[in-house]
């Protein structure tokens, strides 16, 4: 399967993706000499791209599983080399699952099954970075 955006720079140092779905996404990042922003980097984005294919993943998998009374979210850290070009070199991603009675071992299986199996932006991070997975439960 092919994917393809269209990305337009929009001055400064803006650019705008868009998907064939038409949904659009605007990036930029800082200029020296001012912190106004438009949108988000590239880099951030990555990280973003890693959580929600992560998250997607989860919810997928919980959703048969028939668990569907919970709160979720994650948080990623990406840790970038001092050298140019600069990439993720060391990557964080924390899980967190609040609710009743939660069942630990469902949660933990379908975050399992995500990072090992399923989330294809998880693989091709993990082919320049090394990955840390953390889980964090609260129950109500």
């Amino acid at each position: 399967m092919i994917r393809k955006v269209k990305v337009e720079w929009q001055g400064g140092m803006s650019f705008e993706s868009d998907d064939p779905s038409g949904n659009t996404t605007l990036m930029d990042t800082h200029v020296e000499g001012s912190d106004k922003l438009f949108g988000v980097s590239p880099k951030t984005m990555m990280l973003s791209a890693l959580a929600g294919c992560s998250g997607i993943d989860v919810v997928s998998i919980l959703n048969k599983m028939k668990i569907t009374d919970y709160e979720f979210n994650m948080d990623v850290e990406g840790e970038l080399t001092q050298e140019h070009p600069k990439y993720f070199n060391k990557v964080i991603i924390r899980y967190y699952f609040k609710g009743n009675n939660l069942n630990q071992s469902k949660f933990k299986k379908a975050v399992d099954l995500s990072v090992e199996k399923y989330c294809g932006v998880m693989e091709m991070f993990r082919r320049f970075a090394e990955l840390s997975i953390e889980i964090h439960y609260q129950n109500n």
